[in-house]
């Protein structure tokens, strides 16, 4: 009768053990993002403060990645590890190891619950209580299941606890380090205009950086229609959008001053008090300067005051009516400016997710004040 037995499969064979080493490393890398993670969360708690910068943005969609593909390898491995087990007789072992597959589920569950994907809103959760409570799922399920793994693995060949330790001393040391790390700005160094701050004169407008702004990055109004159709369709009629060239009387009156200006001073330097106002892409983009700027056919003649230039307003210095304020380059999330429809999806999903950085980019506690409309009117 022994001999009729079916022959026993081995827990963990070679090819299913190169796929747990795959799972293993894959959740040292998930562990390590998710301190870092963490870590912000805590310090924002702590402080009051918004530390969603473009590092944070990059980290929390390695996460995603990270979270995404190990769900099919964990579940896999949890499946043939119980096919090569099933047979023998009930234990603490394959209570451990059925708990350590429902944990892990759960953690990938939950992390998917707490996304807001774009097309499956109906899976969105809206309550900020409920959320609250998958998130705390979220963080306390891989606790339980380092917990759980230890106990499963304890019961089997004798556990590596040094080199364990030693890995988790490296990836805490590691997270930390890239709490510390500064990447450099994604906007780059800011081209100086040759006469310093005295270009933008007599206009009292400034730059943050004291340079230019490139004029792409005060045009992408289409970005912004993305999200805010009804509010773009308002500016695209409102005379904000007809403040510049793209405005006849306008056009005519500056058209004039910039003229009589480089034949009395050979320069159109005197133009520049309506510009901090009316112009703001060319001006800012050092375009204006130039006298032969072809305010007909040139891109940033159409561009009037766009939605950008006044969301990224940093500083409203006075409302003397002369444009007294100061404007910086926005940093954007990543991809959003890609020529790739699946990343510009990507770069939407981490706006929705995580809206904070977005949120300290563009809207600003002043922009309710009048005194920020005083800047110009």
């Amino acid at each position: 009768m022994a001999g009729n037995r079916p022959k026993q499969r081995r827990a963990v064979g070679p090819r299913l053990r190169l796929l747990l080493h795959g799972v293993l490393g894959a959740f040292v890398l998930l562990t390590l993002n998710a301190i870092y993670l963490l870590g912000i969360r805590i310090l924002e708690f702590q402080s009051g403060e918004l530390y969603q910068d473009h590092v944070y943005q990059f980290m929390f969609l390695g996460h995603l990645a990270l979270g995404l593909l190990i769900f099919v390898p964990v579940v896999l491995f949890g499946l043939l590890h119980w096919r090569n087990t099933r047979h023998r007789p009930p234990s603490n072992t394959k209570r451990l190891g059925g708990f350590l597959l429902l944990v892990s589920i759960a953690i990938l569950i939950s992390g998917l619950l707490l996304v807001r994907l774009e097309g499956l809103e109906f899976l969105e959760i809206r309550s900020a209580a409920s959320r609250s409570i998958v998130w705390w799922i979220h963080v306390v399920t891989p606790v339980l299941a380092v917990w759980g793994f230890v106990l499963h693995r304890l019961t089997g060949p004798k556990l590596r606890w040094r080199l364990g330790f030693r890995l988790m001393g490296a990836t805490t040391v590691a997270a930390l380090g890239l709490l510390m790390m500064l990447l450099p700005d994604p906007r780059g160094a800011a081209q100086q205009p040759d006469s310093g701050e005295a270009y933008f004169e007599p206009s009292l407008a400034r730059t943050a950086s004291g340079g230019f702004i490139p004029a792409k990055a005060l045009m992408n109004d289409a970005y912004c229609q993305e999200c805010h159709p009804d509010t773009h369709a308002r500016w695209a009629e409102s005379a904000h959008k007809f403040s510049s060239f793209n405005n006849d009387f306008y056009r005519f009156s500056v058209r004039e001053t910039r003229r009589k200006a480089f034949e009395r001073e050979g320069s159109v330097q005197d133009a520049r008090f309506c510009a901090g106002c009316h112009d703001p892409v060319p001006f800012f983009s050092g375009a204006f300067d130039d006298p032969n700027y072809d305010d007909v056919n040139h891109p940033t003649a159409h561009a009037g005051i766009t939605c950008t230039v006044c969301h990224s307003i940093t500083e409203v210095r006075s409302p003397r009516g002369n444009s007294d304020y100061v404007i910086e380059e926005p940093i954007q999330y990543p991809f959003a400016t890609s020529e790739s429809e699946s990343l510009r999806w990507l770069s939407n999903q981490l706006v929705k997710d995580k809206p904070g950085m977005h949120k300290q980019t563009y809207l600003k506690p002043f922009h309710k004040e009048a005194e920020f409309c005083g800047t110009c009117h």
